[in-house]
């Protein structure tokens, strides 16, 4: 009978003999081992199969690694991929979102008016540019000369990359990755970065850049992105464009430049903030020159033939605006924006045309002005004198004259170093109250040999065998300070010279574009033994002596001075405000600080009235006068100082030559002291600036170790550094007295004996302090 689909019998199969498989653990059975096994398995490409034979632990370990390995393959393949697609793709979808900018727009945008306002907010004057209302010059129009220099400068290979250098770019790279500083920009990136005022250190701001300048290369040919650059890049001085660097710099029109002054322009296009710089203007000219020579476009005796072409003074083609003292206010104000003060450049600020609240107090500024022109009224044309103001408080710059000439001339004020004679004094007396001392130690004040120099005194001192730091302060007493420098015991020099940076004096300053260390002696070494009267070593700028004085008023806090308080945009927005950045300067706390300062101030509170110049309104004011010798002279002098402060004001009045070698006389013949022009002009000045304003008296100071003069005794001598020191010195530099002492047992040679030995000295007679 036929069976229904279902109902057919089956069969028994046979029994498959399988060794007994083991019940699987569960999950808080495994062992930890198992765990780490089963974690290496990859579950979707090995299924496990429970006839398969286990692994050993080796072979497991092989497995894991060839995985690995595995992965690792193919991470650096997408990777490489990826370097190697994703700038192709990058640059493809940025392309056609960005622009290059058009350098008729950017000298549109270059150029605005600066303008300059008092601490008052009234109108001081305008910085314009020299390139104001220019035409854009044609390919054509440029020379070959000019042309062949910028290559030489930013890109000698421009013709011949599309838009970059990457060779450059990856060398750049390299150079940054191993610690160094480099740039990879070529001539057309830097067109992109100057027109755009982009500068950020920022790999996007980088990339873009790339991509732009590339765009430019592929839309117009390599002479036209040249022109470009050449009528829009900033070369310094204010000048957009070659045309009017050419004028700024040699008063020439571009056809008349030779290749090595060609080359000078060319050298300021990477800093121009440097261009006043000489060293550095004279390294980047070689260096430009050296790639014209390279590229054929000079040839070897020219290269040979050629000295550094000094560019014309800074001031001679400047726009018509501010002149006189205002002018160098200018030029001060402008190397305040491109330092990293303020950091905002010129460059950028004449394509935004901002205002720039200054410092300068008009009714200080005023004041400067014709306390000088009073003074120096019919003395010796060739008198020079500069005058600096800074407020103690902030280290605002009040007021600012460095000469009549304006730019035409010198900078008597920061473009000079003169030795500061007894206005230095001061910090030899930092030094011995930093090593515990006091303003009421004695020492032997005749004049003798120390340290196996002989120095002498002026005439007129009531001071013996035991005169305290105090009256020799007030009296300018050559042998005390000699004595408590050079001595043995003494401070030693570089003590002197720390104090004297720690309260102001840079130890670096740019004099005739050449930066000089300040306060050493040769090779480096320690200074001289003159340093203590202020001699030899001892060389420092008028204004920097306003700024350390400036930090024995505001009790032995240092502020660095400064012309800039703020800077605004067009629309009034705040670019830069400068903020209060106040340091102890002579010990690390601050109460030992203003201690030591106080007791400065303590010895220089007498000093202007002694020496006839007191403040008027019986306003507290302190000070110290000085001159420096001629050599070989008796009684002449080469330079001549005051300077002095009260709580809210500290000046600095120097008066000398153009050459540094020559007597300075008044226009009656006679020698002129610290006490004299100089201190008239101070004395002015201090008057009518502070007039109206409130009479503050200095701090009552804490004493520091002796404080007060010792009781009168029998012996000659109480201090242990009084005895004079007859042997030479074992200090490695011995100085050298600027004031050459003259055989004669007279203490008072070779200048005459007052009349009188009560010390304060009478109409006519020698000035107190015509020391160093």
């Amino acid at each position: 009978m036929p069976q229904r689909p279902g109902e057919e019998r089956t069969t028994q199969l046979p029994p498959v003999n399988r060794p007994p498989q083991r019940e699987p653990d569960l999950l808080t059975h495994r062992e930890p081992e198992d765990e780490f096994l089963l974690a290496g398995v990859d579950d979707d490409e090995d299924e496990y199969y429970d006839d398969e034979p286990e692994l050993t632990e080796e072979e497991e370990r092989r497995l894991r690694k060839k995985k690995i390995w595995k992965r690792v393959r193919i991470g650096a393949f997408v990777a490489l991929g990826l370097m190697i697609l994703g700038p192709v793709i990058a640059v493809a979808v940025a392309y056609p979102l960005v622009d290059w900018p058009r350098p008729d727009e950017v000298a549109a945008s270059q150029d605005k008016t600066i303008t300059l306002l008092y601490s008052d907010g009234s109108e001081m004057g305008k910085i314009t540019s020299p390139g104001q209302n220019r035409t854009m010059l044609t390919y054509e129009e440029i020379p070959d000369t000019v042309k062949h220099a910028v290559l030489a400068a930013e890109d000698a290979n421009f013709y011949e990359n599309p838009g970059f250098d990457a060779k450059a770019i990856l060398r750049a790279v390299w150079i940054q990755a191993t610690g160094g500083s480099s740039g990879g920009s070529g001539l057309t990136q830097q067109y992109i970065k100057k027109a755009t005022g982009n500068e950020d250190p920022t790999l996007t701001r980088k990339f873009t850049e790339v991509v732009k300048a590339f765009k430019m290369s592929n839309e117009s040919d390599h002479n036209t992105i040249l022109t470009a650059y050449l009528n829009t890049v900033y070369f310094g001085r204010g000048a957009n464009g070659f045309k009017a660097a050419a004028q700024v710099y040699y008063k020439k029109e571009m056809k008349d430049l030779t290749p090595s002054e060609a080359a000078l322009i060319a050298a300021m296009i990477q800093t121009p903030s440097w261009s006043e710089d000489k060293a550095y203007s004279q390294k980047q000219w070689k260096y430009v020159m050296g790639q014209m020579l390279q590229k054929k476009w000079i040839d070897q005796a020219y290269y040979d033939s050629q000295q550094w072409p000094e560019p014309l003074s800074f001031g001679d083609n400047q726009p018509g605006g501010l002149e006189g003292p205002l002018a160098r206010v200018s030029q001060q104000v402008q190397d305040e924006m491109d330092s990293e003060m303020v950091g905002i450049t010129m460059e950028k600020a004449q394509k935004v045309g901002v205002t720039i609240h200054t410092t300068i107090d008009p009714k200080m500024q005023q004041a400067a002005t014709d306390a000088v022109n009073t003074v120096m009224e019919g003395q010796d044309p060739e008198l020079r004198t500069s005058l600096s103001a800074i407020d103690p408080q902030s280290g605002a710059v009040r007021a600012y004259y460095p000469g009549k000439d304006g730019l035409k001339g010198i900078d008597y004020a920061k473009g000079t170093i003169q030795e500061a004679g007894s206005s230095f004094k001061p910090f030899d007396l930092v030094a011995a109250l930093k090593m515990g001392k006091g303003i009421g130690d004695t020492y032997d004040a005749t004049p003798r040999t120390i340290a196996g120099v002989p120095i002498r005194n002026a005439s007129n001192t009531t001071c013996g065998k035991q005169c305290t730091i105090r009256q020799a302060m007030k009296e300018s007493l050559n042998t005390v300070f000699y004595d408590m420098v050079a001595s043995p015991n003494g401070t030693g020099t570089k003590a002197v010279a720390d104090a004297a940076h720690a309260a102001g004096i840079p130890k670096t300053v740019v004099v005739n574009g050449k930066a000089q260390e300040t306060l050493v002696g040769e090779g480096g070494n320690p200074p001289n033994a003159g340093i203590s009267i202020g001699a030899d070593n001892a060389q420092v700028r008028p204004f920097d002596m306003a700024s350390a004085f400036a930090t024995f008023a505001a009790r032995g806090m240092y502020r660095e001075p400064f012309f800039i308080t703020k800077v605004q945009g067009p629309n009034g927005d705040i670019l830069y405000q400068h903020a209060d950045k106040a340091v102890p300067a002579f010990d690390p706390v601050e109460e030992k600080s203003r201690d030591i300062a106080d007791n400065v101030t303590e010895t220089l509170k007498e000093i202007p009235a002694y020496s006839r110049i007191p403040c008027a309104n019986n306003r507290e004011c302190a000070g110290k006068t000085g001159t420096h010798e001629l050599p070989d002279s008796v009684d002449q002098n080469s330079k001549a100082w005051m300077v002095g402060y009260t709580p809210q004001l500290s000046a600095s009045v120097w008066v000398g030559k153009d050459q540094g070698n020559k007597p300075i006389k008044d226009k009656n013949g006679k020698a002129i002291f610290g006490s004299g022009l100089p201190g008239q002009i101070w004395k002015k000045f201090m008057d009518a600036a502070l007039s109206g304003m409130p009479v503050e008296k200095f701090a009552k100071p804490k004493p520091l170790g002796n404080f007060n003069p010792p009781k009168p005794s029998n012996t000659l001598s109480n201090t242990p550094s009084n005895t004079p020191s007859n042997t030479p010195s074992n200090t490695p530099s011995a100085p050298v007295s600027t004031e050459p002492t003259r055989p004669s047992d007279n203490p008072c040679f070779p200048l005459k004996c007052p009349p009188s030995t009560s010390g304060r000295p009478k109409p006519g007679d020698p000035d107190p302090n015509p020391t160093p």
